[in-house]
């Protein structure tokens, strides 16, 4: 998904409202992932995820937006049950760029997934 932001207006999102494979607890599932990459011309601004509209998990890396390289973000979903949401119940689910610099760029993302626990 190609993914471009101006954060002149303080924050850039993308929500995605689910209709299907709302239970995210099937198979034992514990960890969303989101591949993506961007630029190094871009601005270094704050990426993250939101379910259900209010739990927001940020990438700890705060040069994520800079990867010219695919890179992965595992996201243990502990840290949105930690925060109130019902994972048999998720119904959006948002990626954005929080303003830092109030800068622009363009990302890619791709693969995002849900993993059952590693054997």
């Amino acid at each position: 998904m190609p993914f471009e932001y101006d954060n002149s207006v303080g924050k850039s999102e993308a929500t995605l409202t689910l209709t299907d494979n709302r239970d995210w607890t099937v198979k034992g599932v514990n960890r969303l992932t989101i591949w993506y990459r961007g630029s190094s011309s871009n601005a270094a601004e704050t990426m993250y995820v939101v379910l259900n509209g209010s739990a927001s998990v940020d990438n700890e890396n705060p040069d994520a937006a800079l990867a010219y390289l695919w890179t992965e973000w595992n996201i243990d979903l502990t840290r949105f049950t930690d925060q109130g949401v019902d994972l048999s119940n998720v119904t959006s689910i948002t990626l954005g760029l929080r303003s830092v610099t109030g800068g622009t760029g363009m990302l890619y993302f791709d693969d995002i997934r849900l993993y059952p626990p590693e054997r």
